[in-house]
């Protein structure tokens, strides 16, 4: 499928970069992906099959475009190129958002109207997308200078400011103690990350919409299918099984044990892991043992290997 080439393309360029930045915190290599194919997919998918060095291709990952004439007018800074111009330093950012819209749009068709209207510039930076609103100094999430230095335009600048991004939101929504996060939590603080809050009642359809879904929903389309896009080589400990790829399909956390036996009295014995609904392993041999499959996986920055019941293991 289309989609699992460009998220293959994506982790093999990316995921050691964000498998190192996320050690410590409960997100993952495809919670990242998720989000960075929501923000930025349709740029850096096509931008991936053109003639560009994959540094071009993170800095001409901008988007987002406006003016004050838009039948929906736009409520955060900047509201317009004059308010834009009024702020400290403005002009200059003027001159790098305009740029960096005409630098994309000659790559990409669909820009290339709204690249001709000099009321047009980009708002959103970064291929985890940093709104210009935190252009304007004043707030605790302004940033200015990863605007005017162009942070934005390296994947370390964009990826380290997605995750304090990320950060904020898991605390503000009150994520903050949770070791690890299940498939919604991580939409959850998505949708966050996009809104600036999560309102539970309204649960996956929160965010911008497009497509007849909400941004909620779309993050948890594309961590499903991240997770089934294996790419070896993360961090330190490549995974190196060659047999079928599978999902965890416990609704409870599946038991990853030494050894491909349950003691009945004490059956936490020799439990090393516990692998959570959704997560993706890969057999390092196709031929169960007393119920058990023998599997490697990565979890939390950890490269794991052990027995998994096969009961609770649907082949990808």
């Amino acid at each position: 499928m289309a989609l699992k080439d460009d998220i293959r393309w994506f982790k093999e360029q990316f995921q050691d970069k964000i498998q190192a930045a996320v050690q410590g915190t409960p997100y993952t290599v495809d919670m990242l992906t998720a989000i960075a194919v929501q923000e930025t997919g349709e740029i850096w998918r096509v931008l991936r099959k053109k003639n560009l060095t994959v540094d071009q291709v993170v800095e001409l990952c901008v988007g987002d475009t406006f003016d004050d004439t838009s039948s929906s007018p736009r409520s955060a800074f900047p509201r317009n190129r004059e308010e834009l111009l009024a702020a400290p330093n403005g002009q200059q950012m003027y001159e790098i958002a305009r740029q960096a819209l005409i630098d994309m749009a000659q790559h990409i068709p669909g820009y290339n109207g709204v690249a001709g209207n000099p009321k047009k510039f980009c708002h959103g930076y970064g291929i985890f997308q940093y709104d210009l609103q935190f252009f304007k100094p004043g707030t605790p999430e302004s940033d200015p200078d990863y605007f005017l230095q162009k942070r934005y335009a390296t994947f370390d600048g964009t990826l380290g400011r997605a995750l304090k991004e990320l950060k904020a939101k898991t605390i503000k929504i009150g994520y903050q103690n949770k070791p690890t996060l299940t498939d919604l939590e991580m939409c959850h603080i998505a949708i966050a990350y996009n809104t600036g809050d999560y309102k539970p009642a309204k649960g996956l359809k929160q965010g911008h919409e497009s497509g007849g879904k909400r941004y909620g929903e779309w993050v948890f389309e594309y961590l499903k299918q991240a997770k089934e896009v294996i790419v070896n080589g993360a961090g330190n400990n490549p995974t190196t099984a060659t047999g079928t790829a599978y999902r965890v399909t416990s609704t409870e956390p599946l038991r990853l044990r030494s050894e491909p036996v349950k003691d009945p009295n004490n059956p936490n014995s020799n439990v090393k892991a516990r692998l959570p609904n959704g997560q993706i392993v890969r057999a390092t041999s196709n031929q169960p043992v007393n119920g058990f499959l023998e599997v490697e996986t990565d979890l939390d920055g950890e490269h794991l290997t052990g027995f998994a019941s096969t009961q609770f293991l649907q082949a990808v």
